[in-house]
């Protein structure tokens, strides 16, 4: 049987490729002012954040519940302010850049988080009788 982190993997890449394939089609629509040029470098940072983080929620959870939830808390925090010191940075570093990048990385951080929330809510739920 795979291990739940295989498969997060899995489906992170799999949510990579989507969203990158989209992001070079909305390229392709929209103006390339809104694109920042490190975008592809967005994929690659939120993939890292995101499979580290799963790695250590899915090891704290096989522990205790209550362990869990404390590393939850420090894990969704320490994120927090990687990403605020990232953006802050990157924006002071290529004030020229800034907006479009800033812009990217909202949009990727939403994607994100919505399947990061949704697979840690997968991987907490009890299971029913029918899966048991």
């Amino acid at each position: 049987m795979k291990s739940v982190v295989a498969i997060y993997a899995k489906h992170l890449l799999f949510l990579s490729l989507a969203a990158g394939m989209l992001s070079a089609l909305l390229f392709i629509i929209l103006p390339s002012a809104w694109f920042s040029p490190a975008l592809p470098f967005l994929f690659v940072f939120y993939y890292a954040c995101s499979l580290i983080s799963f790695l250590i929620l899915s090891r704290s959870l096989q522990i205790r519940f209550g362990r869990f939830v404390s590393v939850f808390m420090l894990a969704t925090a320490a994120k927090l302010f990687l990403y605020i010191a990232v953006m802050i940075i990157y924006a002071l570093i290529n004030k020229k850049d800034a907006v479009p990048f800033l812009l990217n990385f909202f949009i990727l951080y939403l994607v994100y988080t919505i399947f990061e929330v949704t697979q840690i809510i997968r991987l907490t739920k009890p299971p029913t009788s029918a899966e048991a």
